[in-house]
């Protein structure tokens, strides 16, 4: 009986942590020193990633809103906005990263498959 009061203890106090763990992870780039996450700029994206293989872009209808004090406060009625999506290659012993801007935002950073020989 001993045994599994200890296993059911200790799988008690490491889960947890692994929740903690895969919620404080967000996705993120590294551009030489600079390090691109949720919120940068478009323009700053460019200035430290430079250009990307490939862009797309679509639209997408939100609620407008404003920033104000550091967040984005929505309000009434509705605006389109562009969805953009640059694909960085960063040569075959790296993985390929894809950017998805909303607004000029960086609103999310995927990873891809390793990327090719230039």
């Amino acid at each position: 009986m001993p045994r599994f009061k200890c296993l059911k203890i200790s799988l008690l106090a490491t889960i947890p942590g692994m929740l903690l763990g895969s919620v404080a992870s967000a996705d993120s780039l590294r551009c030489g020193s600079k390090v691109i996450t949720e919120g940068d700029l478009i323009e700053e994206v460019r200035q430290y990633c430079g250009d990307p293989i490939e862009t797309r872009r679509t639209w997408m209808t939100r609620k407008p809103r404003f920033e104000y004090g550091g967040q984005e406060i929505p309000f009434e009625g509705s605006e389109d906005v562009p969805v953009d999506l640059w694909t960085y290659d960063f040569g075959p012993n790296k993985l390929m990263r894809r950017i998805r801007f909303v607004a000029g935002k960086v609103d999310s950073i995927e990873t891809l498959e390793h990327g090719s020989s230039r």
